[in-house]
């Protein structure tokens, strides 16, 4: 925005330079992109930034220059452009307003105008702040706009047809001829001023050709209005219009200064042609603009600025700049003017004082406190964590994409969510289990010898809304090395594979894992051979695994003897942040008890381990199941197993007789979930 400095030392009395006062503008947040000398007097151009339309005049110009400087006073101009009073009604000329786009409108009849050329001062202004002067009610409407920051438009009563003006919404196929001579195609929500039968204007940017104010024009009708952003910053582009009413509109305009322009207008032109309006400003108000209080806490202040800045400052401060403050007990009630939309919270009014009390002000310290330490926190460190464990377990990490089409590897198919617009139909559904994407490109890779996993979210249809959680998925199969000349025959990945792997994620993290008969059979799994993964003392499911379905597999052209995993990663770890806890190590040698107990087969080996753990105590360090018998000397239904157990003393040695004894406590603990040494 260009503006004479003239016009703000008409508002302001100061000793101050231009270059001075746009210094000063500059540290207030507008800041000053040069100066020019236009006509023998300086011009400033100044950079309003997007959510401080009442930047964008001079009195609003003057109002931030008050506030900074103590030595600065207002004049009488200022004074009266704050107070001007004006009389409405709401008859003698029919106003609608049809839409929310527009929150008041009001206007003033003048017969008899005279439209002349403008005053040589006013043409002069107008040619210092890069706008054309055309004639003097024009001129007056421009000229307003950049004293106060409220646009004006001038009709052609006669043109009008009839003393009615409607505020209402584009209909598709509608046109106007605006006063560029440029006819436009209208669109749906377009916000139009129209007259008792057509479009006469684009709201808030450019009047219309046919009701043009000119050389004999007799009768006017003056237009002042509150428009939102909302409505005109789509037409604007849409249309590619861009004017110094639409600038403003589409920051911000002071709702509650639509007439006291229209006062001003009239002020201005009474004194320059000695007439004065032929009627009463007429409002229609739709809406009242939101009237805005907050609390200021004055040590917050202080802390979030890191200065010194008193009671009485801040209430000053902000008081100079139009805010209503009063004291409570933590500090000041603050209501933000009309003129200022964009104080939403405490934030807001702390940056107002800040500015204005200096931000040169502010001491230069070192920084102090406490900060946290690097690294990721939180679910993402157990994500992190998990990532880590895979690839240390030889798993490969992959990614899909979070849309796809339907799968029999799908966690449920009634939970599946649909895109509502899919741009195919195979990217149809919002993924609800990551296996579908690791067997994907499992077959990619050949099928064979393929150990994947992938992290990432799923989305699942909830009973009353869609869940959304970061799941790890595995898919094993084939074999868990390459052969080579030292070990020909390597191992298949099978059931055990996957256990073992969930079993290290789980110490990674000091969350011991258990398995058990899954709560409701999962489709995707071999109805025998899946096992439910469970936290928390076996109270938490969190996740299914096991072999495929041979049914799925055929359906896919995976191997059979494909393994697979899912784990609910929010669920698995409740507690993300657990500390880890630390054991110092034992120099002493460990010492080894082998025993062979006969179990009934449907005891879990879980139960067993367990009971080992509770008798040995703290001296147990390992527990290891390295064989399983049944045949021979072994009758139906039971098996042999060999349970080694690893036993150490801390800054001593264990000897024979103490872990004989252990040893003796185990096998008494194991008879009594009925186990008999072999």
């Amino acid at each position: 925005m260009k503006l004479p400095y003239s016009m703000i030392r008409e508002l302001v009395e100061t000793s101050l330079s231009a270059e001075q006062v746009g210094d000063m503008l500059t540290m207030l947040g507008f800041e000053l992109e040069g100066i020019e000398e236009v006509e023998g007097e300086p011009v400033l151009e100044i950079k309003v930034v997007a959510n401080r339309g009442d930047g964008l005049s001079s009195l609003g110009l003057a109002r931030e220059i008050l506030a900074k400087d103590p030595e600065s006073k207002p004049t009488e101009l200022y004074n009266r452009l704050g107070s001007l009073s004006v009389t409405t009604n709401e008859t003698g000329f029919s106003i609608t307003i049809e839409s929310d786009y527009c929150s008041r409108y009001a206007g003033q009849v003048y017969h008899n105008v005279q439209n002349g050329e403008s005053p040589a001062w006013l043409q002069q202004r107008l040619r210092q702040a890069n706008q054309r002067p055309i004639s003097l009610l024009v001129d007056l409407t421009n000229y307003v706009m950049l004293e106060m920051g409220q646009p004006l438009h001038a009709f052609d009563l006669d043109k009008l047809m009839g003393p009615a003006i409607v505020v209402r919404e584009a209909r598709a196929g509608e046109k106007l001829t605006t006063l560029n001579e440029i006819e436009h195609s209208l669109r749906d929500g377009d916000l139009l001023i129209c007259d008792a039968e057509r479009p006469v204007a684009l709201a808030g940017i450019m009047g219309g050709l046919e009701t043009e104010v000119g050389p004999t024009t007799r009768n006017m009708f003056l237009e002042s209005a509150h428009f939102s952003s909302d409505a005109i910053r789509p037409t604007r582009r849409a249309l590619n219009i861009s004017t110094e009413a639409s600038y403003r509109f589409e920051r911000s305009v002071d709702p509650l200064g639509v007439t006291r322009a229209l006062a001003r207008f009239a002020e201005l032109y009474t004194s320059i042609t000695g007439q004065s309006p032929s009627a009463d400003i007429v409002e229609v108000v739709r809406s009242k603009p939101e009237t805005r209080t907050l609390d200021l806490r004055l040590d917050r202040t202080r802390s979030l600025l890191g200065m010194d800045v008193s009671d009485a400052e801040c209430e000053t401060y902000l008081t100079k700049l139009g805010f209503t403050v009063s004291k409570n007990a933590s500090g000041q009630t603050v209501t933000a003017p009309s003129w200022r939309q964009d104080i939403e919270l405490e934030e807001d009014l702390i940056e107002e004082v800040g500015r204005v009390h200096g931000y040169d002000k502010i001491p230069a310290l070192l920084p102090e406190g406490t900060s946290q330490g690097g690294g990721v926190f939180g679910l993402y460190r157990i994500i992190e964590t998990a990532k880590k464990s895979m690839l240390r377990c030889g798993l490969d990490q992959m990614w899909s994409h979070s849309l796809r089409s339907e799968s029999p590897l799908d966690f449920n198919p009634l939970r599946r969510i649909e895109v509502r617009n899919p741009h195919s139909p195979e990217l149809r559904f919002l993924r609800s289990s990551l296996l579908a994407g690791l067997a994907e490109a499992a077959l990619k890779n050949g099928g064979k010898n393929v150990h994947v996993f992938e992290i990432g979210k799923v989305f699942v249809k909830g009973d009353f809304e869609h869940d959304e959680s970061p799941e790890l998925a595995i898919l094993v199969t084939g074999q868990l090395e390459t052969p080579h000349f030292v070990q020909k025959d390597v191992p298949n990945a099978d059931f055990w594979t996957v256990k073992g792997i969930i079993e290290e994620l789980g110490h990674l993290v000091q969350d011991d894992v258990s398995f058990a008969l899954p709560r409701l059979p999962d489709h995707r799994f071999h109805p025998t051979r899946q096992a439910g993964i469970m936290v928390d003392d076996g109270k938490l499911w969190v996740g299914t695994m096991g072999q495929i379905h041979p049914d799925v597999a055929l359906q896919l052209g995976l191997p059979e003897q494909t393994f697979m995993a899912e784990v609910d990663l929010l669920v698995f770890f409740q507690n993300p942040d657990r500390p880890f806890t630390l054991t110092p190590l034992s120099r002493n040698p460990s010492v080894r008890r082998d025993i062979a107990v006969v179990f009934p087969t449907s005891l879990p080996y879980s139960d067993i381990e367990a009971k080992i753990r509770d008798r040995a105590g703290s001296v147990l360090e390992k527990v290891t199941l390295f064989d399983v018998y049944t045949g021979t000397g072994i009758e139906p239904g039971m098996q042999s197993l060999g349970i080694a157990m690893q036993l150490r003393k801390m800054n001593e040695n264990m000897n024979d007789e103490e872990a004989n004894a252990v040893r003796d406590a185990v096998v008494a603990g194991l008879a009594e979930l009925g186990g008999r040494i072999r």
